[in-house]
């Protein structure tokens, strides 16, 4: 299923442009709803005036809503529509803090250049084992297909569609869900483990020749 790209329009009085600039980004968080209730999300296109929100709870259009996403921390904001995969949000904030959040995302996007290099170092292929099992959310364990991985994440084939966020594990390796696409998963690796021993374990289980 293609990605849904959310323009958002945001009025400022002052004529500061760079303060409204979008984002392209993919932060997981947690999302608060007027009734307290807490569910995993993803943050897409963000700016400091509002941002497309990945979510399997909607909440109600005009709805007050508390977001914690990584990299930026706690946001406020007002649901003003909902989306086929979420909802949007106006975020509700003071001049200070919303050229904080500009320059935020000012960084983040910097980041994401110079993340698009090591990516390239991390190639992503077909292990020689591509049938294997995750264990899910409360221990049950789901039999999967490895699309493709590499030292950073994998994209699984499977039925199953845990919430954005999740904590699985593939094998010996801990992993978060952080996009649905058609077929099944992706996840990122938890880097509770360091780079090398992330490595070593995907070359034993997974790459018979080590080459990974």
């Amino acid at each position: 299923m293609p990605e849904e790209t959310v323009d958002i329009t945001v009025e400022d009085p002052e004529g500061n442009r760079r303060q409204h600039e979008r984002v392209e980004v993919n932060l997981l968080g947690r999302c608060m709803f007027a009734d307290q209730e807490e569910n995993p999300c993803e943050m897409r296109n963000v700016s400091a005036g509002g941002a497309a929100i990945i979510s399997p709870l909607k909440g109600n259009v005009g709805e007050k809503i508390i977001i914690y996403a990584e990299q930026i921390g706690r946001i406020e904001g007002i649901i003003t529509r909902h989306t086929q995969n979420g909802f949007a949000i106006t975020i509700t904030a003071s001049a200070r803090k919303r050229e904080k959040l500009a320059n935020t995302l000012a960084w983040l996007g910097r980041r994401d250049v110079l993340k698009l290099r090591d990516d390239r170092r991390s190639v992503r292929r077909v292990p020689a084992t591509t049938e294997t099992r995750v264990t899910l959310p409360g221990g049950r364990q789901v039999d999967c297909k490895i699309i493709d991985m590499s030292k950073t994440g994998a994209a699984l084939a499977i039925s199953e569609r845990p919430p954005i966020g999740s904590r699985v594990n593939l094998g010996r390796l801990g992993g978060r869900v952080v996009r649905h696409f058609s077929d099944g998963i992706a996840i990122e690796f938890m880097r509770i483990m360091s780079e090398e021993e992330i490595e070593q374990i995907i070359e034993e289980e997974f790459f018979t020749d080590g080459s990974l």
